[in-house]
């Protein structure tokens, strides 16, 4: 069986995610600690405890969602685990890619806390609240959605933002043009359009006050070359050099999420499982829906780890 391991996205973080591993695991306990310290913030204490409304901030939301997903590795790891024996590639989903990085290597906790907190918050910062929005259009095609968005751009910025499975294609740019896409989307036979719940229009041209962050953050961070090639956003393919992976993480503040593509380039490499680690079950649950020949299981309680070990010795 051949493993990919995957890290999902903004929109998995729920109040109470990550406790379970922490009360089962010291290591787990530690990678929390490491993020709480790293940001200068109780961090831990909002995943535990909540408020939801200061948990889905973006700014909390990215460095969050990856502490967890690294909780679930480092668990692993203190099994016996590695992952450069367990798995052919790793990958996630927006955010996701950082904590891929961290998990192969390529990235300390500490700094990718740091570098999501920039992040989030220079993605938060780059359009004023409720000038831009992001839309799921269900039913269509990349190739559909692609033409809708350009069609209701209108001389406003409207893109393709994420591909994340046939028929489920996600819209961002200005508040009037994704709600032009909407509309137009229903004329094109689309199942049904909605609105995303985020607080930004991530992935597309307005986000480029937040690359040039990124940039600026990333040029004073050691990048080291994963353990395993990490499957990324921007390209839906595989890349290990440090350089390549640096520039690939800006292009990924604007660039599309071509997540679809990016499962299907890794069954096209012989894998036929991912593997997700952290918050929720969104990527396993995508899985099947982009390649019924590819199975999805989720890792974010210690029962999870538990019955994953136990498969790998078996």
């Amino acid at each position: 069986m051949a493993r990919a391991f995957v890290f999902p996205g903004q929109g998995s973080q729920a109040v109470g995610m990550g406790k379970d591993l922490g009360e089962a695991y010291a290591v787990a306990r530690a990678v929390y600690q490491e993020v709480d310290d790293a940001l200068g913030q109780n961090l831990s204490g909002l995943m535990f405890e909540g408020p939801s409304d200061d948990l889905t901030l973006t700014e909390n939301a990215q460095p969050a969602l990856m502490a967890v997903s690294m909780a679930v590795i480092r668990v692993l790891e203190s099994q016996g685990f590695d992952l450069k024996t367990a798995g052919q590639f790793v990958a996630g989903h927006s955010l996701g890619e950082y904590s891929a990085l961290c998990a192969a290597g390529a990235l300390s906790v500490a700094d990718t806390a740091r570098l999501l907190k920039v992040r989030g918050r220079a993605m938060q910062k780059a359009v004023p609240v409720g000038e831009g929005a992001m839309a799921a259009l269900l039913g269509l095609d990349l190739e559909q959605a692609q033409e809708i968005a350009a069609a209701a751009a209108q001389g406003e910025v409207c893109q393709a933002a994420n591909d994340n499975a046939p028929g489920q294609v996600v819209v961002s740019g200005a508040k009037a043009a994704v709600e032009r896409a909407i509309a137009l989307a229903a004329e094109k036979g689309a199942k049904r359009s909605v609105l995303l719940p985020v607080s930004a229009p991530f992935h597309c041209a307005l986000m480029q006050p937040a690359a040039d962050a990124m940039a600026e953050a990333l040029a004073g961070v050691t990048i080291a070359a994963p353990v395993i090639p990490l499957v990324a956003n921007v390209t839906a393919s595989a890349v290990t050099a440090p350089e390549d992976i640096r520039r690939l993480l800006v292009e990924q503040v604007t660039g599309a999420v071509r997540w679809r593509e990016s499962v299907l380039y890794m069954k096209a490499q012989g894998i036929t499982t991912l593997v997700e680690c952290g918050a929720g079950k969104v990527l396993s649950g995508l899985a099947k829906r982009i390649d019924k020949e590819v199975a999805g299981t989720a890792l974010n309680t210690p029962a999870d780890i538990d019955a994953f070990l136990a498969s790998l010795n078996a």
